[in-house]
């Protein structure tokens, strides 16, 4: 299973701590660093520094790494216009030398809308699904060729589909609870599927749905990567776990229920249930940005025993 690390910068992160955190993510061996893509804290947290924007953190750490992962869990289609979202992630794409992913959801913070003045529509999905539509196939179009596209809520006419991207196709990630929209957009166009703050019972279930989906829509169920996205609070003993916990405003056994807590052995086990229900990959949500010995710990005693 790949580990890859999952931030929440809203919450309170500078760009400096943020790539920190990633030359970390890079050096220890993980797979990936994520980021989500939010203006407005959630909870209690102070939310200081303020804002940092997703593709501009991203085409930032780009050009300072060389080896990880980078992309986002989710960018919010309410955000951006999809002609500028595709320029955006070719270019990031282009600067990183191939090793960006999107992860495309509707949008759901409303307040966020509304204290910087972004539209909150009400018909976000079928945006969504015209979004992934016109991104993908912008990028899909050959050189030298246009890409048009008519739609309800969105129009493009004879767009050169510029620029590419330095991979031939960059990977999309769709995910969410969703019984039935979720997994017959997810068959069209997810590269992966990421179940967020799922059992491995519920998960199982989310990943029939897409499976299905997919051969409903004649497409092999194994083109499609199946994740997780969980809070990670491991520590060696359990007085390092409830300190982590304490760190985080979160309480211990709520955490073991809910992500994946407790000592290595135990977080082991618990990603063993996840892979067990079809789970390939999963991205660690670290909360607290300043605590690089968590970052160790989980690649020495954790990631070192998954094949």
């Amino acid at each position: 299973m790949d580990l890859r690390i999952f931030t929440e910068p809203q919450q309170g992160a500078s760009y400096d701590t943020l790539l920190t955190v990633a030359k970390a993510t890079e050096d220890l061996g993980f797979d990936a660093f994520f980021r989500s893509d939010h203006y407005l804290k959630m909870g209690d947290a102070d939310g200081l520094p303020g804002p940092t924007d997703a593709w501009i953190t991203l085409a930032g750490l780009a050009r300072e790494t060389r080896r990880i992962r980078l992309g986002t869990l989710m960018t919010a289609a309410t955000f951006r216009l999809p002609g500028v979202l595709a320029i955006q992630v070719a270019q990031v794409d282009q600067m990183s030398g191939g090793r960006v992913e999107l992860g495309l959801g509707a949008g759901w913070f409303e307040e966020e809308h509304a204290a910087y003045g972004i539209p909150f529509p009400k018909e976000k999905f079928p945006r969504l699904e015209e979004q992934l539509e016109i991104v993908t196939g912008l990028w899909a179009t050959e050189p030298g060729e246009t890409f048009d596209f008519h739609g309800e809520h969105y129009d493009l006419t004879k767009s050169p589909a510029l620029p590419k991207p330095a991979q031939s196709r960059i990977p999309v990630l769709i995910g969410g609870h969703g019984a039935t929209r979720t997994p017959r957009l997810a068959a069209r166009y997810a590269d992966e599927f990421n179940m967020p703050f799922g059992s491995p019972e519920d998960s199982e279930t989310q990943f029939g749905r897409v499976r299905a989906a997919a051969q409903e829509a004649g497409r092999a169920a194994d083109a499609i990567t199946f994740s997780n996205v969980l809070v990670a609070c491991v520590g060696k003993d359990d007085q390092e776990v409830a300190r982590r916990a304490a760190a985080i405003g979160r309480d211990v056994e709520e955490l073991k229920t809910n992500g994946l807590a407790g000592t290595p052995a135990e977080v082991v086990d618990k990603l063993g249930r996840y892979a067990a229900a079809g789970s390939r990959r999963m991205y660690l949500q670290v909360l607290d940005l300043d605590d690089l010995d968590h970052l160790e710990l989980i690649s020495a005693q954790v990631q070192s025993q998954l094949s």
